[in-house]
């Protein structure tokens, strides 16, 4: 039987100063002025809408994290994010411990701006450092410099959040394993209490893809993952999922219920979500991707729902699960899929097998070979469509 998991909320702000040349979010170069008040009322109405469609509003349901990514939600004045977060605990219960997250980048945030988002409501920002060097943050196309992004950490720590994170790149254009470690040991010197550390990958539909610069090769990244790896452990921060580390207690509460195929409400252009029905159904939404037709009167905001089969549900599942490096209770799949342990004993057997998993009876831990291996331990859960 399904059992509705904890519901959380992502609010999406589309506008950035300029795109990064290897960013393939939905973001825009905002080239006219912000309309912040139109697109907070627009936000507005996007979750009322929702709540309503999906039966959300007895308040048996609170919401256990919000998290506003983008994009820039630094370009939002405090004010306006004040009135968001106000509107929303209006119209849908928080819980009492939830968490608030808000990305901010070094280029847009000046002192006092993080004590008004904590005076707003936000008790956590996830800063958007990427490089310490000058050099790598102009060839990745952003607007701080390196002293601008030591000041953004400094401010933070000073403005009486419960958390921040510290956004880090490795595997940059021409970047050698020095100036990666280098990087990693100014971010650590700053002690925040989590740090993101993940590798530059080439999306598609961004510059970067269509001019691909120099990256460093396969055998120097893992050069560079290793050494990384073993200066933040030494540091006291814990891995805890393939690019989250946090000193004990400090994991993203948000992502935690993310990976562990929790529901979320998305608001705002583009913006994804997940929602699970006592009766057994899962859909997946999404918003209206361009500033242009979200903000339109009289349109809706959903461009897409879809209904998650039954047997696309295990892969879902085990897509996010095993990028955590906790164990998986077995419970969870029941309660979260709403499918029996049947539907997977053999491609759980076959992956014991290959020593991706271990299973003590009552829960799944991914091994070391199963991390290296990842793609083919999701790929046994791909349904077979012959």
């Amino acid at each position: 039987m399904l059992v509705p998991p904890p519901l959380s909320l992502y609010v999406h702000i589309p506008w950035c100063v300029q795109k990064c040349p290897y960013c393939d979010f939905n973001s825009h170069a905002l080239k006219t002025e912000l309309p912040e008040l139109d697109y907070i009322d627009a936000l507005i109405d996007d979750l009322e809408t929702d709540l309503m469609a999906y039966q959300l509003i007895n308040g048996q349901r609170p919401l256990h994290s919000i998290f506003i990514g983008g994009g820039t939600p630094s370009l939002i004045s405090p004010s306006e994010i004040g009135r968001l977060l106000t509107a929303i605990e209006a119209r849908i219960p928080f819980s009492d411990n939830i968490e608030i997250t808000m990305e901010a980048n070094p280029g847009t945030v000046e002192a006092g701006r993080f004590e008004g988002y904590r005076q707003a409501g936000v008790n956590r920002i996830s800063i958007g450092i990427q490089s310490f060097q000058n050099d790598k943050l102009q060839r990745l196309g952003r607007i701080h410099g390196s002293q601008e992004a030591i000041k953004a950490i400094e401010l933070a720590k000073s403005a009486g959040l419960n958390s921040f994170n510290t956004d880090l790149m490795h595997g940059l254009p021409d970047q050698s394993i020095a100036d990666a470690i280098s990087d990693l040991k100014q971010a650590i010197a700053l002690d925040p209490p989590h740090l993101s550390w993940y590798q530059l990958t080439i999306e598609p539909n961004t510059l970067y893809y269509s001019k691909p610069p120099t990256l460093p090769d396969d055998d120097d990244l893992w050069d560079i993952f290793e050494q990384g790896h073993a200066l933040l452990t030494a540091a006291g921060y814990q891995q805890y999922e393939i690019s989250g580390y946090s000193k004990p207690d400090k994991q993203c509460q948000h992502n935690l219920n993310y990976w562990r195929f929790g529901d979320y409400l998305g608001i705002g252009c583009g913006a994804h979500g997940k929602i699970s029905f006592d009766d057994g159904r899962i859909i997946r939404t999404v918003k209206v991707k361009h500033p242009r037709g979200y903000l339109q009167a009289d349109k809706p905001y959903l461009s897409q729902q879809i209904a998650v089969a039954d047997n696309e549900r295990p892969f879902e599942f085990f897509m996010n699960r095993f990028r955590l490096l906790e164990a998986c209770p077995k419970q969870d799949f029941i309660d979260r899929t709403g499918l029996p342990l049947s539907t997977i004993e053999a491609n759980i057997d076959w992956a014991i097998e290959q020593n991706y998993l271990l299973d003590n009876g009552y829960q799944w831990q991914i091994t070391e070979h199963g991390k290296l291996f990842l793609n083919d331990l999701l790929a046994a859960f791909v349904e077979d469509d012959e």
